[in-house]
């Protein structure tokens, strides 16, 4: 969506700082010996609580409140109760909801209690060049000269992105237009990102992979190569100079 007026800015940062609050607590939340559908559990009240609802539950009939992918998995992980939190597992939450007709996304990873398996690093890259990325854009800039900055810096790093996983536009839908902001360069792209539009750009910075692929359960994806994978994601309004992070509140860069 485009921003028009102060009531949908007030609205969008109202469904923001919802799940902005969410992911920020269920992080907090998060200990050895929860199940990852205690943690949703846990998520869900807090969006309840405020009056949103979960996004992909609403739009598509997921399993859970929220997506929580453990190690391996990339992404949209269902909640379970079979799958019991670790000492050192790389935890990825993604919540997004809609509140009063507008909707924000956002996510981020982490390791759990003590490195164990030394995925620090990979989490710390992805959160440095979520920021990069998302200081790199304003009004006028090409979206495929943001998906190169990530595919640049990923490989400075020493790591690789997923090609077939984007950011995309948000506000009165979960997506919307643009529709692919990737994580690599799309020369066929010549979209340019427009001032007051809403947008949720996210990384996804891997190990091994550079494909994600759909298991058996019909959500969850794995990398076409192994390895792990870490994301991070904000719901952010394009301006004419810096942008303006509407879920600032996850405190993810923290």
């Amino acid at each position: 969506m485009s921003i028009t007026s102060q009531a949908e800015l007030a609205g969008m940062q109202q469904v923001s700082e919802a799940v902005g609050l969410t992911l920020k607590e269920m992080r907090a939340y998060a200990r050895p010996g929860l199940t990852t559908k205690d943690l949703d559990n846990f998520g869900g009240k807090i969006l309840k609580k405020l009056g949103a609802r979960s996004a992909p539950r609403l739009s598509y009939g997921f399993p859970g409140w929220t997506c929580i992918s453990v190690n391996h998995e990339v992404a949209h992980g269902i909640p379970t109760a079979k799958k019991v939190l670790r000492e050192g597992d790389l935890i990825n939450i993604d919540v997004s909801a809609e509140l009063n007709g507008f909707w924000a996304d956002n996510g981020g990873s982490f390791v759990l209690g003590q490195d164990t398996r030394k995925h620090q690093p990979l989490v710390n890259t992805s959160k440095e060049i979520l920021h990069k990325a998302i200081h790199h854009i304003k009004t006028g800039v090409r979206i495929a000269d943001v998906g190169l900055l990530i595919e640049t810096e990923a490989k400075k790093a020493g790591y690789r992105v997923i090609k077939n996983l984007a950011g995309h536009g948000i506000g009165r839908k979960l997506h919307e237009e643009p529709s692919s902001i990737l994580n690599c360069y799309d020369r066929f792209n010549k979209a340019r990102f427009k001032k007051n539009s809403v947008v949720a750009i996210e990384t996804f910075i891997a190990t091994d992979s550079m494909y994600a692929n759909e298991t058996n359960d019909g959500w969850t994806l794995i990398g076409n190569r192994g390895g792990f994978v870490a994301q991070h994601e904000h719901t952010i309004v394009v301006t004419d100079d810096q942008p303006l992070i509407l879920t600032a509140m996850n405190e993810i860069w923290n």
